[in-house]
């Protein structure tokens, strides 16, 4: 990898709306799940999974069917799934929800199923939607006769757009609080001053308080209507947010390199030398005498070889920009783990001024 390819530059601060850099308060969205069974599956299904033959023995109760003790149903055409949605802020009963489902046991594909009618349950073990409907799954996969199988994407998971129907709402208690708290995405103190100067600008009063560098705590008149229209107006201010702190941030698996235009290197002289240490082996047979009667054996011959990349010495002047670091380390030919050591080592001699963060 280049390092043109390993390093990223972010594009230059500019004012954004306030609904693009953080929420209000209370409004959020809440995760529902819930455990189903899909059926009519072309035997890809799960093979006498006790959860899966438990769900299709409580499906089939729905409908006044039960079946004789000890007897387990065939279930290469069913499978046990978990399925999970989110719930919008003020999503009203009606409205309609996608929903993920996921293959619990050992089911192949779930391609063609269709999801039996389940319930779909917050944190709090309340029903908030029902789902059901059939299967929309992007993977395939196929089986050979010898036993070699081939897979494209995930066949054992799929969603249904609109799958779900929201039965509840969830109360958001924005409208009776005493302020509106309007919290940024991204911690920062500079950037919630700044939201909060907008806001008094906008306004023409001071109403909005940076209480810390996340929350902003806005005055504002209770009732949803008032409310809603303050929060509609806000959320459409613009805003620049401050610059991000100076960060590297390494991927250690994948070998990307990301660093941004605030890093800035003191003066620091670097030379980065490359050891390369070679082993070949070339075993040989040999035959001990008398010839034929003594035992054949085969005799081992290593050669090592080391080998020391001569790296000369560069320089990094005062308060080097990005694009100056960029192009001394490319100089030098040096590959993102090359990289790694050296933004490691000016980080420890304190001539790097930038947090480094290795994932």
């Amino acid at each position: 990898m280049g390092m043109g390819a390993a390093l990223l530059w972010p594009a230059p601060v500019e004012a954004t709306r306030i609904k693009d850099i953080g929420t209000f308060q209370g409004l959020r969205t809440n995760q529902l799940t819930g455990y189903g069974v899909v059926v009519g599956l072309a035997g890809t299904g799960d093979d006498n999974l006790a959860y899966a033959t438990q769900g299709i023995k409580g499906t089939v109760s729905r409908f006044g069917l039960t079946l004789p003790p000890g007897v387990n149903p065939s279930l290469k055409n069913a499978a046990a799934v978990i399925v999970t949605a989110e719930l919008p802020p003020f999503a009203k009963p009606g409205q309609r929800l996608d929903i993920t489902v996921s293959a619990l046991g050992k089911a192949k594909s779930l391609r063609g199923g269709t999801l039996v009618m389940m319930p779909l349950r917050g944190a709090d073990g309340q029903i908030y939607a029902m789902a059901q409907g059939n299967m929309a799954v992007g993977g395939l996969g196929a089986d050979a006769a010898d036993g070699s199988q081939t897979l494209v994407n995930i066949p054992s998971a799929g969603r249904i757009p609109g799958g779900a129907t929201v039965e509840r709402s969830v109360e958001t208690g924005f409208a009776g609080t005493p302020h509106l708290i309007f919290n940024l995405a991204e911690p920062d103190l500079t950037t919630a001053l700044r939201v909060a100067d907008a806001i008094n600008s906008k306004t023409g009063t001071g109403i909005a308080e940076a209480i810390d560098a996340i929350s902003i705590q806005i005055r504002s008149d209770t009732g949803a209507s008032s409310r809603i229209m303050q929060m509609g107006l806000i959320e459409n201010i613009e805003v620049t947010p401050a610059k991000a702190a100076a960060r590297v941030i390494v991927n250690a698996r994948t070998g990307t390199v990301v660093i941004n235009d605030m890093v800035r290197i003191t003066p620091a002289a670097v030379s980065h030398g490359k050891l390369t240490v070679k082993i070949e082996e070339d075993p040989r047979v040999v035959q001990p005498a008398p010839f034929g009667r003594g035992e054949t054996a085969v005799e081992p011959a290593s050669t090592i070889t080391i080998e020391e990349r001569e790296s000369p010495m560069f320089h990094i002047k005062r308060g080097a920009s990005l694009a100056e670091i960029v192009e001394t380390i490319n100089a030098i030919g040096a590959t993102p783990g090359d990289l790694v050591a050296i933004l490691e080592a000016l980080k420890q001699a304190g001539a790097m001024k930038a947090e480094l963060l290795i994932q």
